[in-house]
């Protein structure tokens, strides 16, 4: 069954988006003369388009309880008060929302005609979903039937959105604006877990903001275009999530991006900062698979790197890639859980447990570091993203050999309660009711102690604050850290916390 849901209005939602589950799209408009070459498709009932614009779409999610949310992304089309349609995404694109809790993604640049937009449409298809939810005991588990409200089976879903007031759109030559479209996951579906298998109810509802700055960092994905060392930038073309990074397909368009001194390059394994790593992307080729993560700032209207990956760094090279949460170790054999695969020829897809082999000749990195780790700074809890070659391709035994390979230490997300805050003793334990959002149950903290007795217990996890201010913060407090997991077998302390978050407060280490 195809069908249209409910229009909605946006709202002060937002302000409190890490809390919910949501789809966001980014939408940044500029004059022709400015930047991205993508294309977009016009229906305009009033006769010609006149001058035109480029949409930069981004696509982001947060916290919720599915191991995995893949659907495709049918269209995104935007609606002129004259009627004028324009449809911004030029392909279909598949997506796994839950796979990005913190992160914002550009999908897509696209030319559009001047004039004031009214209406944002979003086409999901679940014809083809893989969407799977975590029960009780912490494992992954297939939804069976997808439906509307009315208990309708689902294939594609059309949610729409108004934008008027202070979300209103005019769009004109020379003035870049910023569309942000937040589609909410745990408002738009109900898992049914009383059933087997779950059946998921889903009732979309989307939100709207327009040029809003947000903290939640943004990813630019996509072939190398140019490199402008003099100026501190370069151009890349848009291959968005997981789409093949192949020369010479350009539909998406392309976005510039600034660097300064503090900007952190992982270039084929190897790190740097500021005007050094510009330097060594600039003898790069043309079209070497680039990933930035950054902010776009309002004022001046322009995408940041504060971190930028390319070469062998990335994933969809001559590496088999897989991203998840370490929930075991034993020597030297990792297992991992919620893990996106992402195979050397292009294949992409979710597997509950991947098991991973390192030793002394993987290369370890950790996020926007330059300071040397081995295989063993890789604990239990830690998220990471591991490139080698995958050994066992069975889906009930998959196993990736990392040895001569790379690993790179992402951010490790935590929610809990507090259960101590002792500043005299050096004290701030949690007691964990997630782990990179899945449940500290699955997690086994063998070894990671100094001794069998000191080992991580989740029901008192040790935080390394730092500086962190957290005295305002009361035993029996919800709080969300990030920041990585201590080196295996160094426990206690078992974390060092890079940002502690309680209501809507949050404490950040410079």
């Amino acid at each position: 069954m195809s069908r249209t849901h409910r229009t909605l209005e946006g709202g002060n939602n937002m302000k409190n988006l890490w809390k919910r589950t949501g789809l966001a799209l980014l939408a940044l408009f500029a004059a022709m003369a400015l930047t991205a070459c993508g294309g977009g498709s016009t229906t305009d009932e009033a006769g010609g388009s006149g001058a035109t614009g480029v949409v930069n779409i981004m696509l982001t999610d947060a916290e919720g309880d599915f191991t995995t949310y893949t659907v495709d992304v049918l269209s995104l089309t935007l609606t002129r008060a004259d009627g004028t349609r324009v449809e911004t995404l030029p392909i279909t694109t598949r997506v796994d929302f839950a796979q990005y809790t913190d992160m914002t993604e550009f999908l897509t640049a696209a030319s559009v005609p001047k004039g004031v937009y009214k209406h944002a449409t979003l086409t999901l298809d679940y014809s083809n979903a893989d969407i799977q939810v975590e029960d009780a005991n912490g494992v992954a588990i297939p939804v069976g039937a997808i439906v509307d409200a009315n208990g309708d089976p689902v294939t594609t879903l059309t949610v729409d959105v108004r934008l008027e007031g202070v979300r209103a759109l005019p769009i004109v030559p020379g003035i870049p604006r910023m569309l942000s479209l937040d589609f909410d996951l745990q408002q738009s579906n109900t898992v049914d877990m009383t059933v087997s298998p779950p059946e998921l109810t889903v009732e979309p509802v989307l939100y709207a903001e327009v040029d809003r700055e947000s903290d939640k960092p943004q990813r630019l994905r996509g072939p190398l275009q140019s490199v402008n060392v003099n100026n501190g930038t370069f151009h890349v073309f848009i291959h968005p999530f997981h789409a093949r990074l192949v020369t010479g397909t350009r539909p998406f368009g392309s976005v510039n991006v600034h660097t300064d001194e503090n900007t952190y390059f992982e270039i084929d394994g190897q790190a740097y900062t500021g005007a050094d790593g510009l330097a060594v992307l600039a003898m790069e080729p043309k079209f070497t698979g680039v990933v930035v993560e950054g902010f776009y700032r309002l004022r001046p209207k322009r995408f940041e790197a504060t971190e930028v990956y390319a070469g062998s760094s990335v994933p969809g090279g001559e590496m088999d890639v897989v991203t998840g949460s370490v929930v075991a170790r034993n020597a030297d054999t990792l297992t991992l859980r919620g893990v996106t695969v992402q195979r050397s020829d292009g294949v992409v897809v979710f597997n509950d447990t991947v098991t991973v082999t390192v030793d002394d000749s993987t290369q370890v990195r950790k996020v926007a570091s330059i300071d040397p780790y081995t295989q063993i700074d890789i604990s239990v809890g830690q998220r990471v993203i591991v490139f080698g070659t995958l050994t066992s391709t069975d889906i009930n035994d998959l196993q990736l050999d990392a040895r001569n390979g790379y690993a790179r230490m992402l951010y490790t997300d935590l929610r809990g309660e507090v259960v101590t805050n002792d500043p005299a003793l050096d004290k701030f334990d949690l007691n964990l009711t997630a782990i990179n959002g899945r449940n500290p149950a699955i997690f086994d903290f063998t070894g990671t102690g100094q001794s069998p007795a000191e080992d991580a217990d989740p029901a008192n996890y040790e935080l390394n604050v730092g500086t962190l201010d957290v005295s305002p913060i009361e035993v029996g407090t919800a709080v969300h850290a990030k920041g990585f997991v201590r080196r295996f077998g160094s426990a206690p302390k078992d974390f060092d916390a890079t940002s502690v978050a309680w209501k809507s407060v949050s404490v950040v280490q410079p």
